[in-house]
């Protein structure tokens, strides 16, 4: 071989990086909730819908940003795998930007003036497979309502008021649980909607009418979308006539908020009590 060949040589190839592994869609599809979460009956209580924005998480809190606000992302326990697949679903693939399936989460206050607080309970997410679900049916920020028409003390915009739907499996569940367990398990959620042209009034409690003069608040399911803007929710379009009598729904027994009531009225002396010999 002459002095001007040259020997070939293979390059050394560079140091390979572990490449990620992102789950498969099948993989998170099975993490989402099951489709009878997402029953098509109108005549049912619900508030349920979607929302598209950038998912945040971090070791206070999860957001999504929403028309440049934020909005705490939460979960109940039955929901945590959800949540915890959306996380995964951000942190692995890089997309912040995600479209939710949610619950409406309100906080009212006592103070009629003080304005309430928007959150979202996350149910799932669209990977862009979800046509016969909620996510396929529904547009960004639009969700479907149902509950009872009316106005609420402590909100100037009459809101839609979603119950807990009556089960067996709840109604055993109340019997054996706690007061305290009862009242938070079958905490009512209110919907502050716009609805300016309501084929029905929204009930209106009246202090000084008798108890057979009242009324009863209709029963209502209707199309709404969020408007990030104001904290609301606008009418959209009916999804049911208006009904006089609801589908059947869990209350929570008197003596059960009254004892909760007591107990925490009981805690407040003993903190004051506390405070007050240090």
């Amino acid at each position: 071989m002459s002095s001007t060949d040259v020997t070939p040589t293979d390059p050394t190839p560079p140091p390979s990086r572990p490449k990620k592994v992102l789950p498969s869609l099948e993989e998170l599809r099975k993490q989402h909730p099951p489709r009878e979460e997402w029953s098509d009956s109108s005549l049912q209580f619900k508030a349920i819908g979607v929302v598209t924005g950038e998912v945040r998480f971090s070791d206070e809190r999860a957001t999504i940003t929403i028309g440049g606000n934020d909005y705490t992302l939460l979960f109940i326990k039955k929901k945590l795998r959800a949540f915890e697949s959306l996380k995964r679903h951000v942190e692995t693939s890089g997309q912040s930007r995600q479209r939710v399936v949610v619950y409406p989460k309100i906080t009212h206050f006592p103070k009629r003036d003080e304005p309430h607080i928007v959150a979202f309970q996350v149910v799932g997410f669209d990977l862009g497979q979800e046509e016969n679900a909620v996510s396929g049916d529904l547009g960004d920020l639009e969700f479907k309502v149902s509950g009872f028409w009316q106005f609420i003390p402590v909100c100037p915009t009459p809101c839609i008021t979603v119950l807990r739907n009556f089960t067996r499996e709840r109604l055993e569940f109340m019997k054996r649980a706690e007061p305290g367990q009862n009242v938070w398990f079958m905490r009512a959620s209110h919907v502050p909607v716009l609805w300016k042209d309501a084929p029905v009034k929204p009930f209106r409690f009246n202090p000084k009418a008798e108890k057979d003069a009242q009324g009863q608040p209709p029963f209502v399911a209707i199309k709404a979308k969020f408007l990030p803007q104001r904290n609301v929710f606008a009418f959209v379009e009916m999804l049911a006539e208006p009904q006089e009598k609801p589908p059947k729904f869990l209350k929570v027994h008197k003596k059960d908020k009254e004892v909760v009531q007591e107990a925490k009225k009981q805690k407040r002396k003993a903190a004051e009590a506390e405070a007050s010999s240090s």
